[in-house]
């Protein structure tokens, strides 16, 4: 398999380009076990894990999310 760089990437079009981000992740999502989290990253989890079991009225979903977020670009 012949190897891309980054710039290669740039001569891509904006729906290759994605598709290509896509690909990418979905490889890495397959070994999500050897993706390892720091005790800090736990701990932050954790922390947001149970702020949400606590009160789970607060926040957003995510479709509200994404319209604020695509309204921002």
């Amino acid at each position: 398999m012949k190897q891309i760089t980054a710039t290669d990437a740039l001569t891509l079009s904006i729906p290759e380009r994605i598709q290509l981000v896509e690909d990418i992740w979905d490889t890495i999502a397959i070994e999500t076990e050897a993706i390892e989290l720091t005790e800090e990253e736990k701990k932050i989890i954790d922390e947001r894990l149970e702020a949400y079991h606590r009160n789970p009225d607060l926040g957003s979903p995510w479709a509200d999310v994404y319209k604020r977020i695509v309204a921002k670009g």
